[in-house]
């Protein structure tokens, strides 16, 4: 792990990746499961996991700028329901804008009463929560229900963005042009284990959405802007010490109110995404599914780091899209040996570091794991819902110690403050 450590964050997260998939690659010839390393998971595994990795995005800008931001469901609902409705009447591309401009609204109300004039930001927060629901029903009402084929608690079916393809990895066009597919003639190949790598890399590259690759893209940016621009670094400064800010001349609500919008307007992102085809293909009441809440676990699972924030998502992504995939149950129980393994690797680092407690209770949730894994055939379906909310609670067992939000998150400011 010490050599990982010492490799660019770029190659450190392949390397770590290409581990990962060697290990399910394993476990699946283990098990006798066939759906833990296909190009179709992965894809599904990118889809399911954009809008909480969107979501997580928002919770960052917001909390690096030292405002909790748990009202994220309720804007993805806001961004879900005008992205639809900008969809329907202007195509994709307006209903992603427009559905943008939904969730920056909702964030808008979040920082004039947390920012301007201080109020609680959880309970700011639930009142979004509370609000978003109400106002996109009655919305809803007055438009969607004199739609063809819409509702009082849906739309009508909404168009895709439409697909892209990587050239050379996949075989996509280049300028008309049919380019080579090299991770496709890897797959042909069937050589063991290194196909099983290249089937989940095509999975990621070929025959994508166009919003999955907007999504994704935003990582790399994202992380520019906070750690190598001046605004990211006044954005983390209002989250650190805005005191300190505010005496070298920085406008801090302004900053807090520049971070908590693009929050909103990442959540917004997110809603249109569930709404997209990719998912769900209309605008649903509920359709969500708590993806805002789980966002912010990826959050905390990513250590308040855009990179972080996206392996998050797609470890509670992976979870949600092999359990809808997984007719026979096989791969999802598969996910037990995992979890076994997982604490086990957990259990040893703990004990070279002479912990012994965590080493213990690492060793006996892996145990039980493992235990359950080989008494029974399948897993209950509620496994698949409640295990972010798992993983979020070992990761705060196990590695609080390397967890550290922004210092003044959750916490008032008033200007002039010391």
């Amino acid at each position: 792990m010490k050599a990982l450590d010492r490799l660019p964050t770029s190659l450190r997260w392949m390397a770590l990746t290409a581990i990962g998939v060697l290990a399910l690659a394993v476990i699946e010839i283990i098990t006798d499961s066939n759906g833990l390393t296909t190009g179709s998971q992965a894809g599904a595994t990118l889809r399911w996991a954009a809008p909480i990795m969107l979501a997580g995005l928002g919770g960052l800008f917001a909390e690096r700028a030292g405002v909790v931001n748990i009202g994220l469901d309720g804007m993805m609902i806001l961004g879900m329901w005008f992205g639809a409705w900008g969809t329907i009447n202007y195509g994709p591309w307006a209903g992603l804008a427009f559905g943008i401009l939904g969730g920056a609204l909702g964030a808008l109300v979040h920082a004039i009463a947390t920012v301007s004039f201080g109020v609680d930001q959880i309970i700011s927060g639930v009142a979004i929560l509370i609000a978003a629901p109400a106002v996109t029903r009655y919305l809803s009402i007055e438009i969607f229900a004199d739609y063809d084929g819409g509702a009082i608690t849906q739309s009508p079916r909404l168009e895709s963005a439409g697909k892209f393809t990587f050239p050379f990895f996949a075989g996509g066009d280049l300028f008309g042009w049919k380019s080579p597919d090299m991770l496709g003639w890897f797959n042909a190949k069937d050589y063991p284990i290194v196909s099983d790598l290249t089937e989940v890399a095509r999975g990621i590259t070929f025959n994508l959405s166009m919003f999955t690759v907007v999504a994704y893209a935003l990582i790399p940016v994202i992380a520019f802007v906070l750690w190598r621009t001046r605004f990211g670094l006044r954005v983390r400064i209002c989250g650190e010490n805005p005191a300190a800010g505010e005496s070298q001349g920085i406008n801090i609500y302004a900053y807090k109110y520049a971070a908590v919008l693009l929050s909103g307007a990442l959540a917004g992102f997110g809603g249109v995404f569930i709404a997209s085809p990719e998912l769900g293909g209309i605008y649903q009441e509920g359709s969500t599914n708590s993806a805002g809440f789980i966002g912010l676990s990826a959050l905390i699972v990513g250590n308040w780091r855009p990179a972080g924030v996206m392996a998050g998502a797609l470890l509670f992504g992976y979870p949600r899209a092999l359990g809808l995939r997984d007719l026979d149950g096989g791969s999802t129980h598969a996910l037990l040996l995992v979890a076994a393994l997982v604490l086990f690797a957990v259990a040893v680092g703990n004990f070279r570091k002479r912990n012994y407690t965590d080493t213990v209770l690492a060793g006996a949730i892996g145990g039980a794991s493992l235990l359950w894994f080989l008494i029974s055939d399948t897993v209950a379906d509620w496994f698949i819902g409640i295990l972010p909310f798992i993983i979020v609670l070992l990761v705060l067992t196990f590695f609080s110690q390397r967890l550290r939000m922004p210092a003044t998150a959750g916490q008032a400011y008033r200007k002039g403050e010391t």
